[in-house]
């Protein structure tokens, strides 16, 4: 059995000035359990299959052709998703380095980009009409199109993984896209008048509906007080699965706007993850067993030990008042580099499940925004927006 420690917790074992005592004792909660998401939404997915294409079965094969291409890129797309069930379970158990987590997205989604290969994707781009003149209206990127979309595929998977440590907090970003991408199929469905586009995005719409479905049980029972922790696996499920509506249903720029917050935090904590300033293990907040209260975690350097980068990073994030900082004597105490530990140094300490009301309103913010970008400013830049 897994099992995890819930360290911000007021049950947990301190000493006399608050730390963690290690090895830690505390509430025991089941842990990966992001992995009975993913299968029963895998589950779910394998048995709507041959409702999916029941129309075509009293067909005379001679008049109307079955659609092989569609039926392959189902089956790709969940393939990729459960290889990813499968790798993140792994890493739950294994506990993976990170240098092999980047790598385990992009061997998933080889199916899914073969198989789009072999249809005929499309790899070019428009180009804006300001830019037309120099470009033209559109660029083919050939196989760079293919990197572009094994790194997004990267990038979802990680980017849910790096911003958690508070309970509900992956399940609730994986629940606000959801429901953002389900938003904006049925938004284009009722835009689009083009068969193509329409399947795309009713394509995207089959696939969101489950993983709705299963995301916000696991998010009931992963809630404050946790019963429940999603582990790695969710964060590789969730990515995954919006990776591949995205790649299928073609609208990926539109996924990385409803991805703002992560984007953020992945900039955010460049300088620790690329160890131009030291990271530790866990960035996570930590709690304060006077009040209650979630506040920041720190860590701690010498700045005339830092590489010339990190002296630059160091210098300009403080210089612009992005990070919380103590000095003592030849060291200094600065917030971890994370979009939690940023809100709660802007909004101050709180209790756990406020915290985690406060960055999912940060999500839905950041949701709208981007529809608004996506549709509104967007017409400033291309003539026809679709």
């Amino acid at each position: 059995r897994l099992f995890g420690i819930d360290l911000n917790k007021m049950t947990t074992k301190r000493d006399e000035n608050g730390v963690l005592i290690r090895p830690y004792h505390g509430p025991k909660v089941p842990e990966a359990m992001g992995v009975i998401s993913g299968m029963m939404f895998l589950v779910v997915m394998f048995l709507y299959i041959p409702f999916a294409f029941a129309h075509y079965y009293d067909k005379d094969p001679k008049e109307f052709e079955f659609p092989h291409h569609k039926l392959t890129e189902f089956v790709a797309a969940l393939l990729s998703i459960a290889c990813m069930c499968f790798l993140g379970f792994a890493d739950n158990v294994l506990d993976l380095r990170w240098r092999h987590k980047l790598l385990l997205p992009s061997a998933a989604t080889l199916p899914l980009l073969m198989v789009y290969w072999v249809n005929g994707g499309v790899t070019y781009v428009m180009v804006p009409p300001v830019l037309s003149d120099i470009l033209g209206g559109s660029i083919n990127l050939g196989i760079l199109y293919y990197v572009y979309m094994g790194m997004l595929a990267v990038f979802c998977t990680n980017a849910i993984n790096i911003l958690a440590g508070v309970n509900g907090l992956e399940a609730g970003q994986s629940v606000v896209i959801g429901i953002s991408i389900l938003a904006n199929n049925i938004l284009q469905l009722n835009r689009l008048t083009n068969q193509a586009g329409r399947e795309n995005h009713l394509f995207s719409l089959v696939f969101m509906i489950p993983f709705l479905a299963t995301s916000l049980a696991l998010l009931y029972h992963n809630w404050f007080p946790s019963r429940v922790f999603v582990g790695d696996t969710f964060c590789y499920f969730a990515g995954m699965t919006f990776a591949v509506v995205a790649i299928l249903g073609h609208f990926s720029k539109t996924l990385l706007l409803f991805f703002l917050p992560q984007i953020a935090n992945f900039l955010y904590s460049c300088p620790q993850l690329f160890k131009m300033i030291p990271c530790p293990r866990h960035r996570m907040p930590s709690l304060d067993p006077k009040t209650g209260k979630i506040g920041m975690s720190f860590c701690e350097f010498k700045p005339k030990e830092l590489p010339f980068l990190g002296k630059v990073v160091y210098k300009i994030l403080r210089g612009l008042k992005l990070v919380y900082c103590v000095d003592q004597e030849d060291t200094v105490k600065m917030n971890n580099l994370t979009l939690i530990n940023f809100s709660l140094y802007v909004f101050g300490p709180m209790r756990e499940d406020w915290l985690t009301i406060c960055l999912l309103t940060q999500q839905i913010f950041c949701s709208i925004l981007a529809f608004l970008i996506r549709y509104k400013l967007a017409a400033v830049f291309y003539a026809v927006v679709h």
